[in-house]
């Protein structure tokens, strides 16, 4: 005759098959919802959305991947960073409407570990004039940035859109985005990439608008001893910033600096179009238009810029200037 389970294995059964709280899954989530009219005290299911960018991150799994329900600010994780990134997650607004990180400090900060890959797709950084970066990194393997928006990141002589500070090997790939209207003083505005330490940048821009900023792009060798950086800019416009359009800079035992321009206009910027400034500074460019700038295209303090021979250089309020050097055409 079979025996009867005891009382005790037959509550540790029941209890077993109770439903969990909604505060508490049984195991981080792969795919997590935030909701305008979501909240915090939500498991960030998509029954149950959260309300911010922040809870969702910390209960995604590594990985994971936070989507978007509907319109609004997703910020607010406290006043110094609406977000922070500290493992690989993937951040997607695919239609929703706008999603925004309102911000007055650093809109989206990525400190993850060297081999976290981290995406932002279809998000809104706005720093009401009054934030002081809208994306920092310090580390990450990469950083995906997919049909973005930022702007008006600007506050006490500080303001950059996007600062790329990695102190190891990491990639910046962007593209379809806009970056505009960031900076508020000299070395502030659009895109600063300046590795740090032995750290190195890889870095491709495609349609990519930078417009309205104090400089546009700037690659700075100064911070980092190590490969320095790489980047290519293509299919892109950079117009009517302030400074200068295109920045290569470094300085004598700094890391190197190499931008590629490739059909790219660099249009209306207040001082040098392109600009390659420093011993280890290199620009090339490839079928590109410079055009009604301070100046056209400068070299100084040993920069090279080398052209492919089929770019239009002209109509620039000052001097066009000349490349120190050309490549052929194969």
């Amino acid at each position: 005759m079979a025996r009867s389970a005891s009382p005790r294995a037959v509550l540790a059964t029941a209890l077993a098959l109770l439903p969990l709280p909604n505060g508490a899954p049984a195991a981080a989530q792969s795919r997590v919802w935030v909701s305008h009219a979501g909240s915090d005290s939500n498991p960030c299911t998509l029954g149950l959305p959260c309300a911010g960018f922040q809870k969702a991150h910390d209960v995604v799994a590594a990985g994971g991947e936070i989507s978007v329900l509907d319109p609004g600010d997703y910020g607010g994780f406290n006043s110094l960073q609406n977000l922070r990134i500290s493992k690989s997650v993937s951040i997607s607004n695919d239609g929703a409407g706008e999603a925004t990180i309102l911000t007055t400090g650093i809109g989206i900060e990525v400190a993850a570990t060297i081999g976290d890959v981290v995406t932002l797709r279809g998000l809104i950084i706005d720093g009401s004039s009054s934030a002081n970066m809208g994306i920092q990194l310090f580390s990450a393997a990469a950083l995906h940035v997919q049909n973005c928006v930022i702007r008006n990141i600007g506050k006490d002589f500080v303001g950059t859109a996007i600062e790329f500070l990695p102190s190891s090997n990491s990639e910046l790939l962007m593209s379809d985005s806009v970056v505009y209207n960031n900076g508020t003083a000299a070395d502030t505005g659009g895109i600063h990439i300046a590795p740090r330490g032995i750290g190195s940048a890889r870095v491709v821009l495609e349609r990519v608008h930078i417009e309205n900023n104090v400089f546009g792009i700037k690659v700075d060798g100064t911070r980092s001893t190590g490969a320095g950086s790489r980047v290519v800019l293509r299919d892109s416009v950079v117009a009517g910033n302030v400074a200068s359009g295109i920045i290569a800079y470094t300085i004598a035992g700094g890391a190197p600096s190499l931008i590629e321009v490739d059909q790219s206009t660099t249009v209306d910027n207040g001082q040098d179009g392109i600009l390659a400034d420093g011993p280890r500074a290199v620009v090339l460019l490839n079928n590109s238009t410079i055009t009604r700038n301070g100046t056209g295209v400068a070299a100084a303090n040993g920069g090279q810029l080398i052209s492919y021979r089929n770019n239009r250089n002209n109509n620039n309020i000052g001097a066009e200037g000349t490349a120190t050097g050309f490549l052929a055409r194969f």
